[in-house]
């Protein structure tokens, strides 16, 4: 029996860091930024490092780094890179007997442009990690108490799947969807948040899949929050927050230095989860979600600056919860 079973993806990283690498403002781009690099010319890196990463294998790490029993279902390619992640979860201490092995397809693979503020863009390739197989999960050794759902490529036979047997087995949800789930737009998504024991997206996806503007928050979280049992939404460097029950906490950012912002996402999702496991706490969850972020991106890859135990007082007093109106 599993605590928490992660779904998603799993890919090998490799990160380019440049101070020639440029963010500067688009009235294009769906961020408000763009990141840029002259075209033609012969780029100079600062550091080139090679990593693990995917939304099942990060938060994945979370979860056993906190002593919670973990598994991963991923796809991967039959390459160095699939033996390397394999090998990186044993390390972790997460299971991998649900790892498939795909004949055609190479494993996921990211190249992340780093600029030098720690913001970043990433290239995928998706390879074998879009195609997790119904037929190759082994459905009577699923045993857990939670099913911790990233980007599955919008895979839906996949996903009614998922929810149909995690409500036939009382399994609870945590879903942080990939873009091509967000796509669908909220009304197709409702049945599936309803049935999530909680959801998490950053502001802009909320955005996106509430189909109101970017930046109004407000808005997006008063659509989101008429159907979530659970519900946070991320706002990079400005903080976090969480609905439940009718009670909206914020937590801010800590003021940390940020090598890398990769991963932060699964960081705090993860974080968030091990803190309603644990206490069942709105506001601790919060602070275990904030602090694990931060912790994340004062590293550089999406693994190395996750906790590795169950943080102290001390260290949770850092993140500084208010009750607002939102």
């Amino acid at each position: 029996m599993f605590d928490i079973i992660t779904i998603g993806s799993a890919t090998r990283d490799v990160f380019l860091q440049s101070s020639a690498i440029k963010i500067k403002p688009s009235k294009t781009s769906p961020t408000g930024l763009d990141e840029c690099l002259p075209l033609g010319a012969k780029i100079e890196l600062k550091d080139i490092i090679f990593d693990t990463g995917g939304g099942a294998t990060n938060a994945g790490a979370t979860f056993a780094n906190l002593g919670l029993k973990t598994a991963a279902i991923c796809r991967l390619g039959k390459d160095l890179g699939g033996l390397e992640i394999g090998q990186i979860l044993k390390n972790h201490g997460i299971s991998n007997k649900f790892l498939q092995l795909d004949d055609k397809l190479g494993t996921a693979y990211s190249v992340i442009l780093l600029a030098g503020t720690g913001q970043r863009s990433i290239l995928v390739y998706r390879g074998a990690s879009q195609n997790i197989s119904l037929k190759e999960i082994p459905w009577s050794q699923v045993k857990t108490n939670w099913l911790y759902v990233t980007s599955l490529a919008g895979n839906l036979a996949l996903i009614k799947r998922l929810w149909q047997f995690a409500k036939k087995n009382k399994i609870k949800i945590a879903w942080n969807p990939g873009g091509k789930e967000l796509d669908w737009g909220i009304a197709r998504l409702t049945p599936f948040i309803k049935q999530t024991a909680f959801f998490t997206v950053n502001t802009e996806e909320a955005a996106k899949l509430t189909r109101q503007k970017r930046g109004d928050i407000k808005s997006a979280a008063k659509k989101l929050k008429n159907i979530c049992k659970c519900l946070s939404l991320t706002n990079g460097s400005k903080g976090a927050y969480a609905w439940q029950r009718g009670q909206t906490l914020f937590a801010p950012a800590l003021k940390v230095k940020r090598i890398n912002a990769t991963g932060a996402g699964d960081a705090f999702g993860s974080g968030f989860v091990v803190g309603l496991l644990k206490k069942n706490n709105l506001a601790h969850a919060l602070k275990m979600g904030v602090l694990n972020a931060n912790m994340v991106i004062t590293k550089m890859g999406a693994k190395n600056g996750l906790l590795k135990k169950m943080p102290s007082r001390k260290e949770l007093r850092r993140v500084k919860v208010k009750k607002i109106n939102l």
